[in-house]
């Protein structure tokens, strides 16, 4: 998606709209390409790091956390191995970014969450973020 978005010259029109304050939203990999970085099964039949998205948010993200067996091993490695730390998140949960800064993370059902993942020292660290409820 991303490659046939800077062919058409789509990330130069979705940048210029988010430097005028238009809202832009996506879920998977609508999600994650705003990121520089991202967890995805774009590649293959595995999950592989990827570190050119359209870098509209700085770090990276990895979708579908909770509901993917192999999603929080594979992005933990990653983070610990000098991949961007970012955002995991579970299905039905949106983070609102404003200014580049998450601004609140929103869940549209229960026990769902998003963590910021970081390496610490020399561990990974999942810090849970609590949504506000829209159901």
């Amino acid at each position: 998606m991303l490659a046939i978005w800077r062919t058409h010259g789509v990330d130069r029109i979705l940048r210029d709209a988010w430097e005028q304050g238009i809202v832009l939203a996506g879920v998977s990999a609508g999600a994650i390409c705003w990121f520089e970085a991202s967890v995805t099964d774009s590649f293959g039949l595995g999950l592989a790091g990827m570190r050119d998205g359209l870098g509209l948010l700085a770090g990276s993200a990895c979708p579908h956390y909770s509901s993917e067996e192999r999603r929080r091993p594979v992005y933990r490695q990653l983070v610990g191995s000098g991949f961007p730390p970012g955002y995991a998140i579970d299905d039905q949960v949106g983070l609102h970014f404003i200014d580049g800064r998450l601004a609140e993370v929103v869940s549209a059902a229960d026990g769902r969450s998003a963590y910021e993942v970081k390496l610490e020292g020399a561990a990974v660290r999942e810090r849970p973020l609590t949504p506000r409820s829209l159901s």
